[in-house]
């Protein structure tokens, strides 16, 4: 029997209220030719379908027959059906339609629900309310706007419902601006909106966030007397709770005549939201004072609030509590827990409720794995990734961008890469935090190239890709690159203060002055002068150039914390200003700040390189016994190397021997540098059998072991390493210096033929030569020097300051001091030719080297000329 035409045997939609349909609503029968498409999506999706005959016309009509098989929810019955109807060139009527297109959105089924749509519009011209709405429920579930607002724009007239639907998929799609302005039109055509308009409203006022939208729906809310709908006044707790309106809340809850559990969850959450988790809490009390029971919601919350507040004593109270309600056993709550123990550092209990679980999600996992890692713990992360990857749980983006982390920081080349291979096959590689990720894990093993490729794939690149590769080639010595690359940024985006930093800290590695004032430009004018760790930066930036004189500037003028007073601290250290350091110190503890590690390693190092031995040892025994400060392998190696520079090698090798920790690499490199400088070589081959237990991948302790038996005389045995060297396939960074000249860094390569100016450079060089032979200054490396200790100091200093010194010379105003700065050390030669320079065109003339500062001035060196790589007494 056919269904009547005015009334519907299909249920409401469950998650919208049922409209009621208008006065002029008239049913159509839908008649249509067959449609090849019908027909290949009906017998794709069933093959067992009963196709409807002429004779079963007689006992069942098929309208009726279609909307009881989409009640049962039988998707391909229903579809077998309508293709039969088709074929057999039946009408369907209208409620069939609406009845297919639920079925469709409560399957998800997105072709068969095209499928319906495309038979729609090939009957009707102009939908009903009730056809419509249908469809607008179906696209918007399906995230189809488009349609979903082509079927709005077909509809002959909309009720509150179709709006409602509209606002609501605009809104649930993150179009929060769309969804305001369809609110907006729905009032100017005079739909009076209903108690489910204004959630949906409110929910989309707090995405944006925008605060006066929200008060004037609050407005519209009074005014259409929702004012006491609860559901309605939860909506408007968590939108003022979104826009940080906290008081406009509270006044909304307290006025409130009923609550539920949800108004105590949203006023919970929206103080945990806005940073007072105290206040959070306090409520929490509250409401099981009522003897209102918390929910899953609640408790989430509850733990984010005491994770934020890092309170380890309230945290485990609620842990309790939640044991003994049961809540533990929710999978969302157990992973808030972890992450709370996480974040005081409790990872082992962390641990026990990840054992606890019975059930664990991609979220339980990751949580796990962030904890490990952020507790140092990488190794345990990596093997905690392995084992998900047993269970069989898919990593997501946050997964392998935590163990992506943990491979950089443990220099794990090979699993990283095997993310890499994995992020690609799922397509994650797509995920921003995936890219940023894998780049950042190749700069620090070292294979920035990787990381290049990485970067130049990203289709649309945000300012922590850039801030990545720019740290990357900072980390590779590529400071010349990452200046321009951030320049090339500059014309695209704005950079961050992570990114700030990172090229400061390129200019600091280059001595590029001039770069780094016009980022403090760019600082000042966009205000963040007092940003972060920024004005630090910017202070160890005018150190490392060594210009003093701004840096006290920069000194002066903001908060100065520990971090401050260290990175000046450092900046005397490395000039081997050993008083002036010591009196910057004891400035530092008139003013009140307590002294950390790093602060006692400047000055150990300060004391190493002014041959201040007792004060030195006097400031090692003041850091344990006065500042409870733990010596760590880094104090030691300054202690060594105090010992060491000053002749005291004996007292330095018992000193390693009496320590309670292991020795590493970097202590008894400290003993092999000292045993270079003072060419002790039985106690420097100890130190350096030691070192290659421990590192053999160092480059820097085969040059200085091959230093010290060249400055003995022992070229046999510098072969002996060199070949080594090459056997294990380390190399030596080519020499380059850096020059800045008006604002334009320089570059010069060992051996570098191509620079326009190297006839000119070329000629300026020889011409001092000359002028040394007349004068009898120093020495050459072609006069009284032997060839095999000239080829030394041509692999081990690469002469490229020569290159640097002669540019500036040519391209600068007579009287301006030359700055440059160099990768390697400074040999003997280059000294000499650089201090007879500083006499000739009487400049000030500063190298900065890899370990010392040069500031030659009339033929004289600051370092008394100690501070070069090879003590070549017997020429002096």
């Amino acid at each position: 029997m056919a269904l009547p035409a005015r009334t519907s045997s299909i249920s409401p939609h469950k998650d919208y209220p049922n409209p009621s349909s208008p006065r002029t609503h008239n049913s159509r029968t839908a008649r249509f030719p067959p449609d090849p498409r019908s027909r290949q999506i009906g017998l794709r999706k069933s093959q067992q379908v009963s196709v409807l005959n002429a004779s079963s016309l007689s006992t069942q009509n098929p309208n009726s027959y279609l909307c009881e098989l989409c009640l049962r929810g039988d998707l391909q019955q229903a579809l077998g059906c309508l293709n039969s109807m088709q074929e057999l060139k039946f009408g369907v009527e209208e409620d069939s339609f609406i009845a297919f297109s639920r079925l469709c959105e409560y399957k998800r089924a997105y072709d068969e629900g095209a499928l319906v749509f495309s038979f729609v519009l090939k009957v009707y011209t102009k939908l009903s309310i009730r056809l419509g709405n249908a469809l607008l429920s179906m696209f918007v579930r399906f995230r189809n706007l488009a349609d979903a607002w082509y079927v709005f724009g077909k509809m002959n007239e909309r009720d509150v419902f179709s709006w409602n639907i509209m606002v609501g998929g605009y809104a649930k799609n993150g179009f929060f601006d769309e969804a305001l302005d369809l609110y907006h039109r729905m009032s100017w055509v005079g739909i009076k909106p209903d108690v489910y308009t204004f959630p949906c409203v409110l929910r989309t006022c707090g995405g944006v966030p925008d605060l006066a939208r929200g008060r004037e729906v609050h407005v519209h809310v009074i005014r259409h007397g929702f004012e006491s709908d609860v559901d309605v006044l939860n909506a408007l707790i968590t939108m003022y709770m979104k826009c940080g309106d906290v008081v406009s809340a509270h006044l909304v809850f307290d006025g409130m005549s009923r609550r539920d559990r949800i108004s105590w969850n949203a006023m919970i959450s929206g103080y945990v939201e806005n940073g007072e988790c105290y206040e959070g809490l306090r409520q929490f009390c509250r409401m099981l004072e009522l003897c209102i029971d918390p929910d899953i919601m609640t408790m989430t919350s509850v733990v984010s609030a005491c994770e934020i507040l890092m309170d380890g004593k309230i945290g485990r109270e609620i842990h309790g509590y939640v044991i003994r309600t049961a809540l533990g056993d929710d999978v969302s709550v157990a992973n808030s827990l972890i992450e709370f123990y996480s974040s005081i550092g409790q990872w082992e209990e962390a641990e026990e409720v990840f054992s606890s679980m019975e059930c664990k999600d991609v979220v339980s996992w990751t949580s796990m794995i962030s904890c490990f890692e952020d507790n140092l713990l990488h190794e345990k992360a990596i093997e905690t990734f392995k084992v998900m990857g047993e269970a069989g749980v898919a990593p997501d983006e946050i997964t392998i961008a935590t163990v992506l982390s943990a491979c950089a920081s443990l220099g794990r080349l090979d699993v990283g890469t095997e993310l890499h291979e994995l992020a690609n096959e799922t397509g994650l590689i797509s995920c921003s935090i995936v890219a940023n990720t894998l780049m950042d894990m190749y700069s620090k093993c070292n294979c920035i190239d990787k990381a290049l490729d990485i970067f130049y794939s990203i289709p649309e690149k945000n300012v922590i890709s850039w801030t990545s590769i720019i740290l990357g080639l900072r980390i590779n010595n590529r400071c010349f690159e990452a200046l321009i690359f951030f320049r090339q940024m500059k014309l695209r985006l704005e950079p961050n203060d992570v990114t700030l930093i990172s090229v400061l800290s390129a200019c600091s590695r280059i001595g590029a002055l001039m770069c780094g004032k016009e980022i403090h430009a760019h600082v000042l004018r966009n205000g963040l002068a007092f940003h972060g760790f920024l004005p630090n930066a910017l202070l160890d930036m005018y150190v490392r150039c060594g210009r003093m004189g701004s840096a006290w500037n920069q000194f002066n003028l903001h908060e100065r914390d520990v971090a401050t007073w260290n990175i000046l601290l450092t900046g005397y250290a490395e000039q081997g200003q050993g008083t002036l350091a010591l009196d910057l110190y004891h400035r530092m503890n008139i003013s009140g700040i307590c002294p950390d590690e790093i602060t006692f390693i400047s000055l150990l190092c300060a004391c190493s390189r002014s041959g201040m031995v007792d004060e030195g040892l006097e400031y090692f025994q003041q850091m344990q016994y006065e500042y409870s400060v733990t010596p760590n392998l880094k104090h030691y190696a300054c202690v060594v190397d105090l010992l060491g520079r000053a002749g005291h090698l004996a007292d330095a090798y018992e000193f390693i021997q009496q320590m309670p920790i292991a020795p590493d690499a970097a202590i008894w490199g400290a003993l092999l540098n000292a045993c270079r400088i003072h060419r002790q070589v039985v106690l420097g081959e100890l130190a350096a059998r030691h070192i290659f237990e421990k590192d053999t991948n160092s480059v820097g302790y085969y040059i200085l072991l091959c230093n010290l038996y060249a400055d003995v005389g022992k070229w046999d045995e510098v072969a002996k390493v060199r070949k080594f060297m090459r056997d294990k396939g380390l190399t030596i960074d080519p020499g380059c210096s850096w020059i800045e000249v008006k604002g334009k860094v320089h570059a010069f390569l060992s051996g570098d033929n191509y620079h326009p100016q190297k006839p000119e450079i070329n000629a300026v060089i020889k011409g001092f030569y000359e002028k040394m032979k007349i004068d009898g200054f120093g020495r050459l490396d072609n006069s009284s020097v032997d060839e095999i200790e000239a080829s030394r100091a041509e692999i081990f200093c690469g002469h490229s300051e020569r290159l640097a010194v002669a540019f500036g010379l040519i391209n600068t105003a007579p009287g301006m001091p030359i700055r440059v700065t160099k990768n390697l050390y400074m040999c003997q030669s280059c000294h000499d030719i650089v201090k007879f320079i500083s006499k000739v065109v009487r400049r000030q003339i500063s190298v900065r080297d890899t370990e010392n500062f040069h500031h030659f001035k009339d033929g004289a060196c600051s370092c008394g000329d100690e501070g070069v790589t090879w003590e070549s007494k017997q020429h002096r």
